[in-house]
Parts: C-alpha cells; structure tokens; sequence
C-alpha cells in the first residue's frame, strides 16, 4: 500500500507537466473543431495555449508523430488523437459518494456525459438521502456499494464525503475493482499501486488564487 503523492512521471514516464496540458489540448481543439476549423499550425495552437510552439511538439511527440511541416494539424485528426490518449473514446462508467452539496453540484454536472464519463449510481450513508431522486438517480445507502462494485463495472469513484469517512470508501472501491479514484476529501488516501488518485483540493486552489491576488496588489502597491 502506498499514499498517493503527485508525481513527476506517470507509470510510462510522461512528465506530469504533459499529463496536465492534455486536457488543454482537448479544449483548444474542441472549440477549433466547433468553428469548423480544418487545421492549424502549431504556433497557433500554441499560442491560443500561451506556451511555445517547440514545447508543444515535444508534448505530443510522447504519443506519437502528428501534423505535416508546412501544413501544421488536421483539427479533427489531432482531437481524435488527444480523445484517444485521454480515454475519452470510451465509456467510463461512475459511481459517486456522498450525496451532499459538493455530490449534487457534480451529480447535475450534465457535462460528464458529452465527455464519456457515466455515473451510474449514487451513495449516502445519510437515511434522509437515501431513496431521493437527484438528477434522473436514487441514491442508495452506502451500505450497498460493495454489492453494487461486484454486479456492476464501474471505472471510476468519486469520494466527496468527510475526511474522516474517505479512507473506509477509498478502500470499498478498491475492493469492488474500481482502478481510479477521484477524491475531494482533504485527506491523502492509501491504495494498491495499480489504483489512480487523482486529488482535487478546492479549499487549496482557493488559497493559491487569494496568494496570486495579493501578489498583484502587493506589486502595484511598490510599482
């Protein structure tokens, strides 16, 4: 067992920095693909991104070869790439836990579904909860998630409940055969090496814009 840290590689040895310019890429080309845009050179794509046109060919370059020199990349093609390396050319099927206002807020989250990610139930340990219809689901009682990771293939758990409680849930989707973990616990989970983490800190990335806001002014007021 291990605690899962960021790291600076992923199991393949793509750099992290990659790893998280990825979903960019997906974004930048989707919106291009909606223009009915047919190609574009990698210096536009990577100043729509604000990096250098020779980072982002290196980013790429760990996929594979993409693009023609003169001619740049077939908008379509590329996306289908990034969709593919993403795994978004899949379904991934979902459950959630903790049905509270961070659970309904990502619960009503429609876009999920265009992005290939299913949730497919719902879990609370709360009985007030339990049997309500929230976005089309029922919510089940958290007492019923083994069962459920047995009869269905679920993908993906997502842990927003106390911190307290994550490490036990982290450990029935481990043992239901979920192999990703998304957790918005502010707690660092415990999980078998082939299972993925993925933190997401709201109160921190809060602090780090509030950091970056103060900066400025602290920069205007000695400017």
């Amino acid at each position: 067992m291990r605690t899962e840290n960021p790291k600076k590689t992923s199991p393949a040895g793509i750099p992290a920095g990659v790893i998280r310019r990825l979903p960019l890429y997906h974004r930048y080309l989707s919106d291009l693909a909606q223009r009915e845009v047919e190609r574009v050179s990698s210096r536009e794509l990577a100043a729509r991104m604000k990096m250098s046109a020779s980072q982002l060919r290196q980013d790429l370059s760990w996929f594979g070869s993409f693009g023609q020199q003169g001619y740049g990349y077939r908008v379509d093609d590329l996306l289908t790439a990034v969709n593919r390396i993403l795994g978004l050319n899949t379904t991934n099927r979902m459950v959630l836990i903790g049905a509270g206002y961070l659970g309904r807020a990502l619960i009503n989250y429609e876009n999920f579904y265009r992005k290939g990610f299913l949730l497919t139930a719902i879990f609370d340990h709360d009985p007030q909860k339990i049997g309500k219809s929230i976005n089309g689901l029922v919510v089940k009682d958290v007492a019923e998630l083994g069962d459920f990771l047995h009869e269905q293939s679920v993908e993906i758990g997502i842990i927003t409940v106390p911190d307290f409680a994550a490490q036990e849930i982290a450990d029935l989707l481990v043992e239901g055969g979920v192999k990703g973990i998304w957790n918005f616990a502010p707690v660092s989970l415990k999980v078998p090496d082939d299972v993925c983490v993925e933190h997401v800190h709201i109160s921190e990335s809060l602090m780090v814009l509030s950091f970056k806001i103060n900066q400025r002014a602290s920069a205007r007021d000695h400017g």
